[in-house]
């Protein structure tokens, strides 16, 4: 019997169209990756080109692929993760010590070894950075513009340069700004810890999203408050009725938050969620602190809202900076403070008199220049690619009973392990064979993350990465079957 020529062509077409997509699902195509093209793929096996165009056009409709005019196909970051999302525990917490400094400083200060693979440091790779740009802006930089940055003390506020790009930049997101709204500091953790001083107090109760960034915790524990760990959705981040649950039951003093691309997580709040929350907050009299280091690097086709755009009470405490988006060095940070504006200003003051204004000139007229758009479009492409690598490399190395996070902004990787896998066993083996990350328990005052870790995607995606995405997880199957 004869084959139907049409039904074999379809049947050539559909089986290349599954060999590529095994292949890029398996990660031997990356996220961003062109794949070859027409005429290479009809001279290494003998197909017509019209057999693989039409793999490629079926590809395209699967979501797998996507066709740039007069470049060829390239494969599209996934969409959705391949494997299932952590489970979202929603127990609140009662009011507790904080206690983690010992362990999160051994971790932290293991995470800045240059010779480590380093999968926990939140920051992206240098060739991410824009370099070469902010060394050109700083050799430009004349005599006098470097003396006037080191001989005089800065006004307490912080250079002018900056605050008036800052304002710029954030008339999308924050509505109209003005320049005496914002106070600049050395990085966002800066800003966060004079806000949080402006508001609370030794004994005072502190709200986080659980999770939580470890930094917070330690600010919270040395600043001797308590902390209500509420565990919020991997995707959508805090219920607005579990936080005026919590509100109602304990005497919250604030509530400091992460709601775009939250670290560990990587959760957007949504605009109807951050509303809600905000409503409770108005409501109570509780100022909300608002950690916003991530918001730029967004996968999709928005930046997500704010609660300071949102706010008109003032109730609102705004705080990022440029550490992640441009360089850490430069320690260009910002806070606006609304109504608590005059007590930051002087505990700036009593802290620092000034800041060091040098890197906040570069990086302001780094943004003056018109490419922070350009570099952000490019990092966040990148990133975007790096987080679906991620994935996939965990998914293909890791057990199959793992969950992870995928979200849509930042440069996390949440995962959760076998409840019978402890994430600090595998941080002191994983230290032995030169890779690093973050364990999970420094992210709680308990111990109900002790299974799980965060990887940072931010590292340029490359064949060493991958076997060290490999070697992790052949350590922790081992443990898995402990």
């Amino acid at each position: 019997m004869k084959t139907d020529p049409m039904h074999q062509g379809n049947f050539r077409y559909a089986a290349l169209a599954d060999d590529i997509q095994n292949k890029i699902l398996s990660g031997q195509y990356r996220a961003g990756e062109k794949l070859p093209s027409l005429r290479k793929l009809h001279n290494l096996l003998g197909l017509s080109i019209t057999t693989i165009h039409q793999a490629y056009i079926e590809l395209e409709k699967r979501g797998r692929v996507e066709a740039r005019q007069k470049s060829g196909f390239f494969v599209k970051p996934l969409e959705r993760s391949p494997l299932p999302l952590p489970v979202n525990i929603v127990k609140s917490e009662r009011p507790s010590r904080v206690r983690i400094n010992d362990l999160a400083e051994t971790i932290v200060s293991d995470l800045q070894r240059p010779d480590m693979v380093r999968l926990g440091a939140a920051v992206a790779d240098q060739e991410l950075m824009p370099l070469k740009q902010l060394s050109r802006i700083t050799k430009s930089m004349s005599v006098d513009d470097i003396c006037a940055g080191i001989a005089n003390y800065d006004n307490c506020a912080g250079a002018m340069e900056l605050r008036q790009a800052i304002a710029k930049i954030m008339m999308g997101y924050a509505g109209p700004v003005a320049l005496d709204e914002i106070i600049t500091t050395n990085g966002c953790l800066e800003a966060v810890s004079l806000c949080l001083r402006a508001v609370a107090g030794p004994g005072d109760v502190i709200l986080v999203e659980s999770p939580v960034f470890h930094c917070f915790l330690q600010l919270i524990e040395d600043l001797g408050m308590y902390v209500i760990e509420l565990p919020g959705c991997p995707e959508k981040g805090m219920d607005p009725d579990a936080v005026e649950s919590v509100i109602s039951k304990n005497r919250v003093k604030a509530c400091l938050l992460n709601p775009n691309f939250q670290n560990p997580l990587g959760s957007v709040m949504s605009t109807q969620i951050k509303t809600k929350i905000l409503e409770i907050s108005h409501h109570h009299d509780i100022p909300i602190i608002e950690d916003d280091i991530y918001g730029d690097i967004f996968f999709g086709t928005r930046r997500p809202s704010t609660f300071k755009g949102l706010d008109t009470s003032g109730n609102v405490l705004y705080c990022s900076s440029f550490s992640k988006t441009i360089a850490p060095g430069l320690r260009a940070g910002w806070t606006l403070p609304g109504k608590f504006y005059e007590r930051v200003v002087r505990l700036k003051l009593n802290s620092q008199l000034a800041s060091p204004n040098t890197g906040h000139i570069v990086a302001a007229r780094f943004l003056e220049s018109g490419a922070y758009e350009r570099h952000l479009r490019r990092l966040r492409n990148q990133v975007k690619n790096q987080v679906s690598s991620m994935a996939i490399a965990v998914a293909t190395h890791f057990p199959k009973e793992t969950r992870i996070t995928f979200p849509q902004g930042g440069m996390f990787l949440w995962i959760e392990l076998n409840k019978g896998v402890d994430a600090m066993d595998v941080f002191l083996k994983a230290r032995q064979k030169g890779i690093s990350f973050m364990p999970g328990v420094i992210c709680s005052t308990t111990d109900r993350y002790k299974h799980c870790l965060r990887l940072n995607c931010g590292l340029c995606w490359s064949k060493e990465l991958e076997n060290s995405i490999a070697q992790l997880g052949r350590i922790v199957c081992t443990m898995n079957k402990k």
